[in-house]
């Protein structure tokens, strides 16, 4: 794997041309070798003092964000203030991981919202790790510190595989295929309006109840994200009945959209536990264009041709 740091003890970790040439050099040869890259991200953004040289070195990371996105995993892990350009790359990235109360993402911070629009909001409440990972999507996954942050990013690191031209990751697992579970013959309730948990019954299939869920405080109508069957690595996107009786909305289709392009992209196998009653219905939701954003799902599951299977749940 290929790791970059950016040093915030260092004029703010702020990107210069040579700052920038430096990450570059890197994600090109992680992209000749096929190697995932992890950034650890704690910038201010664009140095101010170098003009458009410093915008013009952003716009060489966001072509090689670009040029690796589904090629090789991307991982970003926000461990302090981002701003501005600093924000963007990440957002290309395929994984964003935060550390509650220390990362901060947004485009103009605090002070210049006041002045624009005369809003008071604390940093936190602007781009802090909570409000990206519950009401923008923008993380996918807040962490309560930094070392919980370097272990689950090494998790959802160890369902990956190297890039786009290797085979499903394969792990050493006890979990025998004819298992009997015989909880599952129950699980689903016999009324139909009776809501339940789609957890528990991913938990009972995947390999050793090991279920990484992926954007967990985000559109919790439907839930996406990486276990093991037989030991390989297998891509899970479920509706879920606890949230809005499994209903796909805009926010919940994006995010399925993604995961299942992700999936598509590195031979990862999809398995999806299907429960859901129709799109959420709504002004705000029509206006809101539910169906473009529903349109991403559909063409997304139509275009993977990664192995495919649906567990319908009657």
């Amino acid at each position: 794997v290929y790791v970059f740091s950016q040093d915030f003890s260092v004029f703010g970790g702020s990107v210069s041309e040579t700052h920038a040439a430096k990450i570059c050099k890197l994600m090109d040869k992680a992209l000749l070798t096929k190697v995932p890259v992890i950034g650890l991200l704690d910038s201010g953004g664009a140095r101010i003092q170098e003009g458009v040289a410093s915008l013009s070195a952003y716009g060489e990371i966001f072509m090689r964000n670009v040029n690796a996105s589904g090629v090789i995993p991307q991982l970003s892990l926000i461990m302090g203030p981002c701003a501005g350009g600093a924000v963007y790359s990440p957002a290309i990235t395929d994984f964003v991981l935060a550390v509650q109360n220390t990362s901060h993402m947004f485009l103009t911070g605090p002070d210049v919202v006041k002045t624009v629009t005369g809003e008071d909001v604390t940093l936190e409440e602007l781009g802090g790790a909570d409000t990206h990972a519950k009401t923008s999507g923008v993380v996918h996954l807040a962490l309560a510190n930094e070392v919980e942050a370097l272990s689950t990013m090494r998790r959802l690191f160890d369902f990956l595989p190297l890039s786009n031209q290797q085979k499903t990751v394969h792990r050493a697992s006890t979990d025998p295929r004819d298992r009997a579970e015989e909880s599952l013959n129950t699980v689903v309730p016999a009324d139909s309006s009776t809501p339940y948990n789609m957890k528990t019954v991913i938990s009972k299939v995947v390999d050793d109840a090991d279920f990484m869920e992926i954007m967990p405080s985000f559109a919790k109508n439907v839930l996406v994200g990486f276990g093991r069957m037989e030991g390989r690595s297998v891509g899970i996107m479920a509706n879920q009945p606890m949230e809005l009786a499994g209903c796909l909305d805009i926010n919940s289709s994006v995010k399925a959209a993604r995961f299942v392009r992700f999936c598509d992209s590195f031979n990862i196998p999809l398995i999806s536990f299907v429960d859901v009653p129709g799109f959420l219905p709504g002004v705000n939701q029509e206006h809101g264009g539910v169906i473009r954003h529903g349109a991403k799902l559909l063409y997304a599951w139509s275009e993977a041709t990664v192995p495919k299977l649906s567990l319908i749940h009657i």
